[in-house]
């Protein structure tokens, strides 16, 4: 049976320090655990022959298909804020780019697949754990409307991985509009290579960017289209209480996509400085504080940018802080108007935000838990019963004086209940990969259990929709199931 990959590569076809030509490393014993089908068709692939013995060799990495070349992609970062001139793709390997059903370039990259020149000591594989919590989020992620890289396939290994204790090991299949991060700009900024930088801002130009091509100033116009994105990109995450984790600047993608779901999680209850990931100590990546990190991020690619802009060094920084000044005012608008939408709210008037972050006050007052006190408010704009929202607060007085001034908001509104409570319902998810579901899966994974993987999958493809036949996966973890860390894939 031939697996055939439609490729066509482009960032392979720069120079050689962009990369590291390098093959996956043979597994023993692959097994497919789980193939995104409807993924498989929309980037032109056969699922059925995916699914194949042979298919699942090529997703493990154990054999290349054709037209593939496979690359270990060069770049930079700041970790933590500390810089680190060489990091670059330690477990990865981009096979090749293929051109999906909507005329978009997409990698297909593997995750796991070996060591590669830029592994630093590590032995470039992956634990079976971090493939599914990827898998799981970052479809989760899709079906909530968030632009994100995608999962194609998960593969166990038949080998086992030294972390803290013998793990199964696996292969991510990840699909994404492209793997440029602002790391990727560092890696050459740092370097001096303006050449290179000016090559890979002409590539992420022609690739995501197209409409600038022609502009007069493209690289100002490049930049302003990354801060436009990670602006809306940020203000989406926070309208679903998602904490990426690690926001380091090799974490940023340049298309504007969310990538690298290591110690990501999902809040059950509000709290705007709530920190999972275990390595960020100091909270620097905790939920309020994301927008301000995406700007810092966002501050170092146009450093990264200014030889581009003008000779006159200072000319170039007024420029880029022009641009840059852009973010607060693009994220305000995206987080604002989301807010105002998920309380139901279809115009803007003076006095909406105070509305909207008095009761986010309320909620972290009240441990209220995030995702359900939105989605009960939803069934409380349509029947005024407000039992459902009220059970959220450990003080419902403290929700009852919000409602009195949001009611009275709400008659201000020319929609019926009904067509409220069906836009509310829209942008209020029912479920969300909270961290004691996925952590349940995974053990069960490790287990060989894949069905509770495969339901939670099945859950999370509707988050909008209310399931009863699921309605469990809805509850917020009892205190014995809370989970508050969550861990590096590495």
């Amino acid at each position: 049976m031939t697996v055939h990959f439609p490729f066509q590569n482009t960032y392979s076809a720069l120079p050689a320090n962009f990369f590291a030509r390098v093959a996956p490393t043979p597994v023993a014993a692959p097994r497919m655990i789980k193939l995104n089908r409807a993924l498989a068709v929309h980037l032109g692939l056969d699922p059925d022959v995916l699914e194949s013995p042979e298919g699942a060799e090529i997703l493990a990495g154990k054999r290349l298909p054709d037209g593939a070349d496979p690359i270990a992609m060069a770049y930079a970062g700041h970790q933590f804020g500390q810089f680190v001139p060489q990091l670059g793709d330690g477990r990865a390997i981009l096979l090749g780019e293929v051109i999906d059903r909507d005329g978009v370039r997409r990698d297909i990259q593997l995750k796991g697949s070996g060591p590669t020149p830029f592994s630093r000591r590590g032995d470039g594989r992956a634990a079976l754990g971090p493939v599914l919590r990827e898998y799981i989020v970052s479809e989760a992620m899709f079906a909530l409307g968030i632009p994100t890289t995608r999962s194609l396939a998960a593969v166990t290994s038949g080998e086992r991985v030294q972390r803290e204790t013998m793990l199964p090991g696996a292969v991510l299949t990840r699909v994404a509009a492209s793997h440029v991060r602002v790391g990727t700009f560092q890696f050459f900024a740092a370097r001096g290579d303006t050449d290179g930088v000016r090559a890979l801002a002409d590539h992420v130009i022609a690739r995501h960017y197209p409409g600038i091509a022609g502009a007069e100033r493209p690289y100002h116009a490049l930049l302003e289209g990354v801060v436009a994105r990670q602006a809306d990109l940020v203000a989406r995450w926070l309208l679903v209480g998602f904490i990426h984790g690690v926001m380091n600047t090799d974490n940023t993608s340049i298309s504007g996509e969310t990538i690298d779901y290591g110690p990501c999680a999902f809040m059950d209850e509000y709290n705007p400085a709530q920190v999972f990931s275990s390595i960020d100590e100091l909270g620097r990546y905790a939920y309020a504080n994301q927008p301000r990190i995406a700007l810092w991020n966002l501050t170092r690619l146009a450093e990264c940018l200014l030889r581009l802009f003008s000779d006159d060094q200072d000319k170039a920084i007024e420029q880029a802080q022009f641009i840059l000044g852009e973010f607060a005012e693009k994220f305000t608008a995206a987080y604002q108007a989301g807010l105002r939408k998920k309380i139901g709210l279809f115009t803007a008037r003076d006095g909406d935000e105070a509305l909207v972050q008095d009761l986010l006050g309320a909620m972290a007052k009240n441990t209220a838990d995030f995702t359900l006190t939105f989605r009960r408010l939803s069934d409380a704009a349509a029947d005024a019963d407000d039992d459902g929202v009220r059970a959220q607060f450990t003080d419902p007085a403290a929700f009852d004086e919000w409602a009195v001034r949001w009611r009275q908001r709400l008659t201000e509104e020319p929609q019926s209940a009904a067509e409220r409570q069906a836009a509310m319902r829209a942008v209020n998810p029912a479920f969300i990969p909270r961290n004691h579901r996925v952590e349940a899966v995974i053990a069960a994974a490790v287990n060989n259990d894949y069905a509770p993987f495969e339901e939670l999958l099945t859950v999370l493809s509707k988050p909008y929709e209310d399931q009863p036949t699921y309605a469990a996966y809805a509850d917020p973890p009892l205190p014995d199931q809370r989970v508050l860390r969550t861990f590096c894939g590495t």
